[in-house]
């Protein structure tokens, strides 16, 4: 189901509690939502649709892939640069980095650890700062 998008940033900055298997459709909403935004928004955690569950999909090619209680666990070569968030208006100065290792569970909730860089790094760092109640 398509979700409306939460602009409280009281809401926003609360950390967000480890999502378990009852939490799944949760995933699916995710997913039907940032599809009926994907015109201007890559990614897409829990808490912008009002859920504060350690959850958070994004756009990798034309697949949208989630992420369920994901954890950075690596963070190489650190730079600069400007983000936009549905939730917010404009953008703003972060800090991000081109390589990291995430462990997280998958849809299935089984358990995974990959590596990723570039483009879709900076997504996965902007999201799960979401659900550390971190606003941009």
């Amino acid at each position: 189901m398509v979700r409306v998008i939460v602009r409280d940033e009281l809401f926003l900055k609360q950390k967000s509690e480890m999502a378990t298997q009852a939490d799944a459709p949760i995933i699916i909403d995710l997913i039907d939502t940032l599809r009926a935004n994907q015109e201007h928004c890559v990614g897409m955690a829990a808490n912008m649709i009002g859920v504060k569950k350690r959850i958070i999909v994004f756009s990798f090619g034309i697949s949208i892939v989630p992420m369920v209680n994901p954890v950075i666990k690596k963070k190489l070569n650190p730079y600069e640069t400007e983000e936009g968030c549905l939730s917010l208006t404009g953008v703003r100065k972060t800090k991000r980095y081109e390589s990291i290792e995430v462990e997280y569970e998958d849809q299935d909730f089984k358990k995974q650890k990959q590596t990723f860089q570039g483009w879709v790094a900076q997504i996965i760092q902007h999201e799960v700062d979401h659900l550390e109640g971190v606003i941009i």
